[in-house]
Parts: structure tokens; sequence; C-alpha cells
């Protein structure tokens, strides 16, 4: 009986054991199952880098304003979000301008005049931003820095002047004149502004600093497929008046290198932020200018 007791014992023993083992083995391979699925990560980070892609070259971008051309309504250290969609899209759509010039646009359409639009000059990588002066067929003309479009001089109002605060961004030191102190003891860049109005009743505030050599140009008839773009500060951008080595866009610009339309502004930056100092990045925030809308009013509208 006792051996009988101690065999049952032993067999039991071995059992436990063995259900031990099993139990080990099944963890090992349940662990091996739950391992990190490596193919399966590089997959979605791929899928969502070409997704992030798509976006930015089919639907919007963002764009940084980096210089002072499109003064007043755009300053250096604005952010905002180009469309690009609009026009339709061509060679330049893709987010990294690598294509060679392929004539034709997709679902092309025509910009209107007084659009602001993002345009990838001849042989150049990046984008500049201008606007919309002149469409196929247009006589252009500039004298004493009116346009003269299709000989007819677009109207023009005198408005009253620009304050715009001076900081890192915006140092006023092209024309020194312009620098004023406010009644509220604030540093100003006091710019003379001129409303714009193309023929069908859109406006648009632009910067006439004086006489300068930009105020004469033409005239020319813009070639079918082309555009007329001016920056709004007339006497300090490089647009569709000035030659390409001197880093304009050297005459009317083909319409497949339109790469967007600008829609408005998500925020703006002084020009005091750090990369590696977080609260640089909030103090450096401009007020007043997140969601300002760059479409032009159109008289009527108000």
């Amino acid at each position: 009986m006792d051996q009988e007791r101690a065999s049952d014992s032993d067999e039991h023993l071995a059992a436990a054991l063995k259900a031990s083992e099993d139990c080990a083995a099944a963890s090992e391979d349940d662990s091996e199952d739950k391992g990190t699925d490596w193919w399966g990560e590089i997959k979605g980070i791929f899928l969502l880098v070409l997704a992030v892609l798509a976006f930015h070259s089919f639907v919007a971008k963002p764009f940084y304003i980096p210089s002072e051309s499109m003064m007043p309504g755009l300053i250096q250290g604005d952010r905002l979000v180009v469309s690009k969609y609009p026009y339709g899209w061509s060679y330049v759509s893709p987010s990294f301008h690598v294509l060679p010039f392929i004539e034709g646009r997709l679902f092309g359409s025509y910009p209107e005049r007084g659009d602001i639009v993002i345009t990838v000059p001849q042989g150049a990588r990046a984008d500049y931003i201008k606007r919309v002066v002149g469409l196929p067929g247009d006589t252009i003309e500039i004298r004493g820095g009116a346009v003269i479009l299709n000989g007819t001089p677009l109207r023009r109002e005198q408005r009253e002047p620009a304050m715009i605060p001076i900081d890192a961004n915006v140092p006023c030191d092209d024309v020194p004149g312009l620098i004023t102190t406010g009644s509220d003891g604030v540093r100003y860049c006091r710019m003379p502004v001129y409303r714009e109005y193309t023929p069908e009743g859109r406006y648009y505030d632009t910067i006439d600093l004086g006489p300068s050599p930009a105020d004469f140009y033409g005239p020319i008839t813009i070639p079918e497929g082309h555009l007329f773009l001016l920056g709004d500060n007339r006497d300090q951008s490089a647009d569709s008046r000035s030659p390409l080595a001197g880093g304009g866009l050297g005459g009317p610009v083909p319409v497949e290198s339109i790469g967007g339309r600008a829609e408005f502004i998500t925020f703006s930056l002084d020009g005091t932020s750090e990369w590696y100092n977080p609260i640089s990045w909030f103090s450096a925030m401009r007020s007043g200018r997140a969601g300002t809308g760059l479409h032009p009013d159109r008289e009527g509208d108000e």
C-alpha cells in the first residue's frame, strides 16, 4: 500500500512538473507573440508620413513670411495657411520642388486679381508669396508707382499710415525716417499706405515709400498662360518687375508655377523665440494677428 501511495505521489509530482514546464513554454510562446512587431511599426510610420506629405502637397501647407515684401498685410514672422487646390495642381504642388517644368495643371483654373499666391521662380526651389495683379492678355504698365491696367490706372486712395510695432522681425532699419514713437510709448514703423482697387472692386492695401526705380515698368502684354505678380510693399519687393538674376520673378510667371492661395494667418512671432527655450515660444507671440483672413475685401461687402 505504501509503495502504491509513493508511486501515486511520484506520478502526481511528475504531472505537476510537466504542467509547470508546459505553462512556462506557453508563457514563452505568448511572450514571443506579444513582442514588438517592428515591421508593422515601420509600415505605420511610413503610412503616417505619406499621409502628411499628401496633405501638405495637395490640400494645404503652412507658410512662413521671411521678408517685408508683403507689408502692410503680411509682416515678417507671420505664419499662415496656403491651400493647394483652388487652382488645381501642377509640378510645383508636391512638398519638395524637385520636378522639372511640366506644362499644364490638373483641374486647373486661374486666380482672381487680388489673390495672394505662392509661386516658384524658374530654376529655384523656394516659394515666393505675391499678389496677382494681371491676368493673361492684360496690358500692364507702372508709372510713378501707379499700376495701369489695360490703359486705365487702378483706383488708388491714400489711407492712414500703418503703425507696425518695431521688433526683432520688423526692425524698420531700411528707412529710418519711418520710425516713430506712439503716445503709448511703443516704437512703431510708420508705413505710408495706399489702397488699390481692382476692376472687379476687390481692394487691398499697399505701401509706397516714395520714388524708386521700381515705380516705372512696361508696358507689356501678359502672355497666355501667365500671371503678373507684385508685392504689396511696392518699393521693397522682388517680383514680376525684377529679373531672375536679381532675385525677382523675371516678368510674368507661368500659371504652372503657382503653388496655392494664401488663406489666413495662424500665428505670428516677433523674432525673439529660441528653439531651446519653450517659454520664449509663447512670449514671442504677437497678439491680434491669429485668424486674420487674407482674401481681399470687395466693395459693397463691408
